[in-house]
């Protein structure tokens, strides 16, 4: 986010969103030449591909093994997450505002997803699927993690009465 006496960065925000535009079309224009049809997609496929975004937008945004992503574009060190934007009004401060956010980064996850999905369907499936998987597995963990720490504190409060 910019500072009170600093503008948005909004002609780097206009070359993202053209670098989105045009890298989009491409897909589109490719998908049209090799006969895809990505139209095809059903209910599953959209449930799997909404899993695997949310996995690859968290990975991006949070993970350690993708800090060297993040970390160019950020105040401090990357890490594990949470790191704020480089405020220098420039296309640093608007890659850092997307590689930090992961519902900003999510739509360009998406349209990785559905663009693998559709041009390279064998492997974009491995891929999608993958995702999805582990963010499923993300559930359970933390799922996991909650009943424990519920039980335990149950079993706690039993012990002591």
């Amino acid at each position: 986010m910019a500072t009170a006496t600093q503008a948005p960065p909004y002609k780097s925000y206009a070359s993202l969103v053209g670098i989105f535009g045009a890298g989009t079309t491409g897909i589109a224009a490719l998908t049209t030449l090799l006969g895809r049809r990505p139209e095809r997609l059903g209910a599953l496929d959209l449930a799997v591909l909404a899993a695997a975004t949310f996995k690859a937008s968290r990975t991006i945004t949070d993970d350690e093994v993708t800090s060297f992503l993040r970390d160019p574009f950020v105040k401090e060190k990357a890490h594990e997450g949470d790191e704020k934007p480089i405020e220098d009004g420039g296309p640093r401060q608007a890659i850092g505002e997307l590689l930090t956010c992961s519902r900003c980064i999510g739509m360009w996850a998406a349209a990785g997803v559905v663009s693998l999905q559709t041009v390279a369907p064998r492997t974009g499936r491995l891929v999608t699927w993958s995702l999805a998987a582990s963010a499923a597995n993300d559930f359970l963990q933390a799922g996991f993690a909650a009943l424990t720490s519920k039980a335990n504190e149950l079993e706690q409060r039993t012990s002591e009465s």
